[in-house]
């Protein structure tokens, strides 16, 4: 199982700043995530961090970790 913490605007359409899901790559995660068009907008401008490494939706994950979905930040 998979702990995804999600962060902002992620939160805020996914519905929740937590959940644990089923998946072996951060794409299969950004799939599960994406399941209507307005998360997918959001989804897909994001960065993510897997374990607090940088990562891409390439990379594979391996049994209990965790990956953080964080989506542009403004502000200055």
């Amino acid at each position: 199982m998979i702990t995804v913490r999600l962060f902002a605007a992620a939160a805020d359409v996914v519905g929740t700043k937590q959940l644990n899901l089923d998946a072996t790559t951060v794409a299969e995660i950004v799939t599960q995530l994406s399941d209507a068009q307005t998360t997918a907008d959001v989804i897909s401008r994001c960065s993510f961090l897997v374990d607090g490494a940088r990562a891409t939706e390439e990379t594979t994950l391996a049994p209990g970790a965790t990956v953080d979905v964080l989506p542009p930040f403004a502000g200055g």
